[in-house]
């Protein structure tokens, strides 16, 4: 495992309700809050990457910035990016994102599902 999965892994692992699964095969692993998708960890062409959810104007910006981050692989480019290891990344940039990411699928679950992750928090 690459440090930049090795990393994004620790903090998506370390939030409420999330699993990880090889739905696609091994060699690509699926992280899920309540059965939604908020990243993919894989290799492209050699290379480490992570897709992550954004919001579309901040996937812009992102990509705008940073040359390791791109239009997200195989997902709507509008709503994805994909993060590419490489010796610039920022460890506290792919903590965050990731942290978004899993924002966004959350904010988008029912009242219920919402509430139960809140409550997981305060434990």
């Amino acid at each position: 495992m690459t440090e930049l999965h090795t990393d994004a892994a620790k903090v998506a692992l370390a939030l409420p309700e999330t699993t990880c699964s090889q739905p696609f095969g091994e060699g690509c692993d699926v992280y899920k809050v309540m059965d939604k998708v908020f990243m993919l960890s894989f290799h492209l062409n050699g290379k480490a990457a992570i897709n992550l959810k954004v919001l579309p104007d901040n996937g812009a910006m992102l990509k705008d910035i940073y040359a390791y981050i791109q239009a997200g692989w195989h997902m709507n480019k509008q709503h994805w990016i994909s993060v590419y290891e490489d010796e610039d990344l920022d460890e506290g940039l792919v903590q965050d994102l990731v942290l978004n990411s899993y924002e966004l699928v959350v904010s988008k679950l029912n009242k219920g599902q919402r509430k139960r992750i809140e409550l997981l928090r305060l434990l």
